[in-house]
């Protein structure tokens, strides 16, 4: 008689997911073992069958009959397997079997992903409405520069030597609970190179006296109240269309160049802009160190600003004051002109960084520093593209520039009695020498990556003319290297404008087509007797039609 050996079961497994197994096979209720004996009666196929609990039967009879079980020496082989602990050997036996995870543990897990989706939905959809509607508010539409998306900008969407920078006039309002509220005391130009990555930052003094368009002569800070304030709608975003118009009108006929695009900032989205960055830091040079104690006028109270040389970190309370305190500054208005152009880059800089626009909180932060305290003409597709190229410029081709410090230094007291004001050196409303230093210092984009070297000759009897001429290209960008009279004046009617690059100056040969209103011709004229020095890509052999060609 074969003896049996005593089943000791399996031992005890690890605890899973909180759950202590006993030995027993789940399902199997907990006052009987699974022990058979040679005594027992054989268990009907019924009980074997696979139970929803878990319980498996490992193995049927090989003897083909479903009502014939195997010896209970081959049952007591068997491994008793629970369902939550995988076994490779049992799963490569058992291709197709299903393993289903404990039903509770299961729904939690459903539940909770539910419940996290649920949460990620939300959140996304409250950020997305608050950035379709701060947009509403914040991005108006109407401005226009060709080159803001393209740096390859098609020639024929380039009208005047200038066009292929991208300029941004940013006005600094107080806003409401502070005095005039719609004087614009910071009023810059951000022009942007998006061909050579560079960015220039030009102050303008609010206190020049300038020539306001249908306002008579007022100081500069006031040409955007003025325009807001006597524009005709009653739609508020109409009265700051017209206030941008009035500051467009009255800067470009200072500076010569364009303005393509405005940003209106008070007080409030200034702040709450650098807060929502987490602050900026600023090495402070020792000459834009500040000590002032300052007038809040909307809190009533004074605020002591005391900035030493050096590191330095700013929330947005102690960026706001170091942006406006001038009257303990050796220069006053201009001191606080460039560390508003120090604050603008250290704001760049952190917004650009990693992590700034990956930070939901921050993001919602900053819209909330914007809404209604800042307004803008831009559309939603060019700052997308003004964020690209501004973020390719590096720190170190930010070029910081204003209208007083030498050897630029252009401006001088004015003689208004009882009003503190700048002029013009060469006089009151007379702005060439300020027009030929802006567009040096912001060269036209494609003028500068070509650098072709132009000649001019001047083939008419008006002395002077090629010097006239040469003067007037190089104050708009050109690489002039040549200026001359042909020896024997023709007196040609039209400016010949020649090509020499055999057509890798498309973007010159375009500017000097258009300002001299003639197409190009690819080879030396004949009778001319010119033979320019080497090297020299564009001739320009002026005629009659040249003496009227200034600016």
């Amino acid at each position: 008689m074969r003896e049996h050996k005593k089943f000791q079961g399996p031992k005890r497994p690890a605890s899973i997911d909180g759950m202590v197994s006993d030995g027993r096979r789940l399902g199997v209720p907990t006052h009987r073992s699974y022990q058979p004996d040679r005594g027992v009666a054989t268990p009907s196929l019924d009980s074997l069958v696979r139970r929803e609990e878990g319980f498996h039967p490992i193995r049927q009879s090989t003897s083909g009959s479903l009502n014939e079980l195997p010896d209970d020496e081959a049952i007591l082989n068997e491994p008793i397997v629970l369902d939550d602990q995988g076994d490779k050997s049992r799963k490569n036996r058992h291709l197709g079997t299903k393993h289903h995870k404990h039903p509770r543990l299961r729904k939690v897990l459903k539940r909770g992903a539910l419940l996290i989706g649920v949460a990620l939905l939300c959140g996304a959809a409250y950020l997305g409405y608050k950035v379709y509607h701060t947009q509403k508010q914040v991005l108006s539409g109407g401005g226009q520069a060709p080159a803001v998306c393209d740096g390859n900008v098609p020639v024929d969407q380039l009208k005047t030597e200038g066009d292929s920078r991208v300029n941004i006039l940013l006005l600094g309002i107080g806003g409401d609970g502070h005095e005039a509220p719609d004087l614009t005391d910071t009023i810059m130009i951000a022009s942007l190179d998006p061909v050579n990555k560079k960015l220039g930052l030009l102050s303008v003094p609010r206190d020049l006296w300038v020539k306001i368009p249908g306002d008579g002569s007022r100081k500069i800070n006031e040409a955007y109240y003025f325009g807001k304030t006597s524009s005709k709608s009653t739609d508020i975003n109409q009265k700051r269309n017209d206030g941008i118009k009035s500051a467009d009108q009255t800067l470009e006929a200072i500076l010569g160049i364009p303005i393509h695009y405005n940003a209106l900032v008070n007080f409030k989205a200034f702040q709450d802009i650098v807060n929502a960055l987490g602050g900026v830091d600023i090495n402070v040079p020792k000459d834009e160190a500040v000590h002032e104690v300052l007038w809040v006028e909307n809190t009533s109270q004074h605020y002591t600003l005391d900035v030493q040389s050096g590191p330095q970190h700013f929330d947005g309370t102690r960026a706001l004051y170091f942006a406006r305190s001038r009257h303990t500054s050796t220069r006053g208005d201009f001191d606080r002109a460039e560390r508003q152009r120090s604050l603008i880059v250290a704001i760049r800089d952190k917004a650009l960084s990693a992590g700034t626009f990956t930070n939901p909180i921050r993001i919602s932060q900053l819209l909330d520093g914007l809404g209604n305290n800042v307004y803008t003409d831009f559309d939603s597709g060019s700052i997308k593209c003004l964020y690209k190229e501004i973020s390719e410029v590096q720190s170190s081709n930010i070029k910081s520039l204003d209208l007083v410090t030498p050897p630029s230094n252009l401006l001088v007291n004015g003689n208004i009695p009882g009003v503190s004001t700048l002029a013009p050196k060469e006089g009151l409303f007379t702005y060439d020498a300020i027009q030929d230093y802006v567009h040096k210092a912001l060269r036209d984009s494609f003028l500068a990556k070509e650098n072709a070297s132009v000649a001019v000759y001047n083939a008419t009897s008006t002395a002077g003319l090629a010097t006239t001429q040469t003067n007037t290209l190089k104050s708009v960008g050109y690489n002039v290297t040549t200026t001359a009279s042909l020896p024997t004046a023709t007196n040609p009617a039209k400016t010949v404008v020649v090509d020499l690059s055999k057509g890798a100056n498309k973007y010159t040969r375009n500017y000097l087509e258009r300002r001299y209103n003639t197409s190009a011709v690819t080879s030396m004229p004949a009778g001319t007797g010119l033979t320019p020095p080497v090297g020299t890509q564009f001739v320009i052999i002026l005629g009659k039609d040249a003496s009227s060609t200034s600016n």
